[in-house]
């Protein structure tokens, strides 16, 4: 092999190498783009819908919205989005028919497949949307139940825990204690309260029970630091016997299961077949 054809060759290879490397940045740098138009298009999907559920859930504050699963263009293009879920925090419900009153409220909705074209959903026109199912939740927090309580006697610090003392029967096979139909859980209720000047803590054992879309709490055990005032026994369990009705849950959902975490409780159920248009 000649010294001229060898450079060839090496000049040759030079000019392949080059031509790879700027194949695989063009291709880096596209991907980059339509990674970005991807997210900026699901952006705008979630500007609208968010739009629209501050309308449909009376709040005063557009809520938390976001579309899951990537790519988004391909969700749009099917129009179909497989889980869009809604946050919104904070949301106060004043109901003067019931004297019921929440200022602290979570609200959440796990919307299964919303059907609507991108062109329909980016414009603002959702007339025709559906959506396949809404799981909806409410959580009412400790906050809010510590304001009921005052009305009766009143509680400082007051907290809401599982009672994890209780050991739950196994469910039969026929009727299984599942997280979606549990209407009934054990709940623990602590805090202070004043008696005479002096500070007493009080720690509550009971359940809390879905009652017509509504819960009550009903308090059988009492624990006092001080023995010596067990006299008031009756007088803390009324105050802690509270229903609280919250009203309809998100896309006005039926609630079906009530549940006790740290510091809240929450009312959920499902909905099906609803439009993601009006209230």
């Amino acid at each position: 092999m000649t010294a001229g054809h060898s450079g060839q060759t090496g000049a040759r290879k030079k000019r392949k190498s080059r031509r790879g490397k700027f194949l695989v940045i063009a291709v880096l740098v596209l991907g980059v783009l339509l990674v970005a138009a991807d997210f900026a298009l699901a952006a705008a999907a979630e500007y609208q819908i968010a739009q629209r559920m501050r309308e449909k859930l009376q709040l005063k504050e557009d809520p938390s919205v976001r579309i899951n699963g990537f790519p988004f263009v391909l969700q749009a293009i099917r129009g179909d989005y497989t889980r869009v879920e809604i946050d919104a925090y904070g949301v106060p419900i004043k109901d003067e028919q019931k004297d019921i009153e929440l200022r602290d409220l979570d609200v959440e909705a796990d919307l299964l497949h919303t059907r609507v074209e991108l062109g329909d959903l980016l414009a603002g026109n959702v007339s025709k949307a559906t959506i396949d199912q809404v799981d909806g939740k409410v959580r009412i927090k400790a906050l809010d139940l510590n304001r009921l309580a005052n009305q009766v006697t009143p509680f400082d610090k007051l907290s809401i825990e599982p009672d994890n003392r209780v050991t739950t029967t196994a469910p039969t096979p026929a009727t299984p204690a599942t997280p979606k139909n549990k209407t009934t859980a054990a709940i623990k209720l602590s805090g202070q309260t004043n008696v005479a000047g002096k500070t007493i803590t009080v720690s509550a054992y009971g359940q809390i029970a879905l009652l017509d879309g509504a819960i009550q709490i009903t308090v059988d055990d009492i624990e006092l630091e001080d023995a010596s005032l067990k006299q008031l026994v009756p007088q803390l369990r009324n105050a802690l016997a509270i229903k609280i009705d919250p009203g309809a849950l998100p896309f006005g959902a039926k609630p079906t299961a009530v549940e006790v975490e740290n510091g809240a409780f929450t009312l959920s159920g499902i909905v099906t077949d609803v439009p993601l248009a009006g209230r």
